[in-house]
């Protein structure tokens, strides 16, 4: 599982992308991204092109994203979500949380 991050190119958003499973392994590295992305980023896109996996963890992981990036208030999309990922998201009714595309 890999997680990497990219600002865009005026700095106000970042892109995390998921690699392989997400899981309780990645914890610490997808929370250490958004907790030292710079100030200005006022949007999260979470890029689920390549993620072939996500548990109960991981879940738990977007909701402190989202707490992090502003609650009710946060810009949150997840993106590319395989046919197991989507289903995923959408049994958890995180389709009421976040924008998924």
């Amino acid at each position: 599982m890999t997680v990497s991050a990219l600002p865009n190119a005026n700095g106000s958003e970042i892109v995390i992308k998921i690699t392989g499973r997400f899981d309780f392994s990645s914890h610490q590295e997808f929370r250490q991204i958004y907790e030292n992305a710079a100030p200005d980023i006022q949007a999260y896109t979470i890029d689920m092109n390549e993620a072939t996996y996500l548990d109960s963890s991981a879940l738990g992981m977007l909701l402190l994203l989202r707490d992090h990036a502003g609650g009710d208030n946060s810009d949150i999309r997840i993106i590319n979500c395989n046919e197991d990922v989507r289903k995923i998201l959408s049994i958890s009714n995180f389709g009421q949380l976040f924008r998924i595309d």
